[in-house]
């Protein structure tokens, strides 16, 4: 039963097109494009002017990470991978390197990808109000825990800018109402 993932997987920094490009072909080669259908590498188109020139150029998000969405449940997809010249091995457990692939949860690549989740039977009640100054807590998402105080209220998205100390600084962070309850 082929059961395809998403996997991150740690390469030699600046070398993240050409290691790419290697599993790619080497995929063609072996016949297992199927078990390895895409190969990204999250970036961003810069436009930087350089001695009156424009120039457009592409910055990765996450430098020395390919994102690979594979079967790694066959062996020889899985020796591959790990056998590419520049790959150092995959993100895990094991002080964030590891050499056992570990898939990614949908939401982690949801928010890689930059793709809004659809918030499926999650209605914001109405009657849900928050007021600028009033303490809330944050209880979903990377800041889950903090507490902070409102800023800002975007009724018509639904999100709030909230104040939240980190490390001793007020930061803001915008958030939708389902992540924070009132204290």
């Amino acid at each position: 039963m082929s059961e395809i993932n998403w996997y991150v997987v740690r390469a030699v920094s600046g070398q993240e097109k050409k290691i790419k490009s290697y599993i790619e072909n080497e995929a063609i080669r072996r016949k297992l494009s199927e078990l390895v259908p895409t190969i990204l590498i999250p970036s961003e188109k810069i436009t930087e002017v350089r001695n009156g020139k424009k120039r457009v150029r592409e910055k990765s998000f996450f430098p020395g990470y390919i994102l690979i969405n594979a079967d790694l449940n066959n062996g020889e997809v899985l020796h591959m991978i790990k056998s590419m010249p520049g790959v150092i091995g995959f993100l895990g457990r094991n002080n964030g390197t590891s050499m056992t692939p570990e898939p990614l949860r949908q939401s982690e690549i949801n928010r890689i990808l930059g793709v809004q989740e659809e918030v499926i039977g999650e209605v914001i009640s109405p009657s849900l109000t928050f007021t600028k100054g009033e303490n809330v807590k944050v209880i979903d998402g990377p800041f889950s825990g903090f507490d902070g105080t409102v800023e800002e209220i975007n009724e018509d998205k639904k999100k709030l800018s909230v104040s939240v100390k980190i490390f001793g600084r007020s930061t803001p962070v915008e958030l939708g109402y389902v992540q924070v309850e009132k204290m």
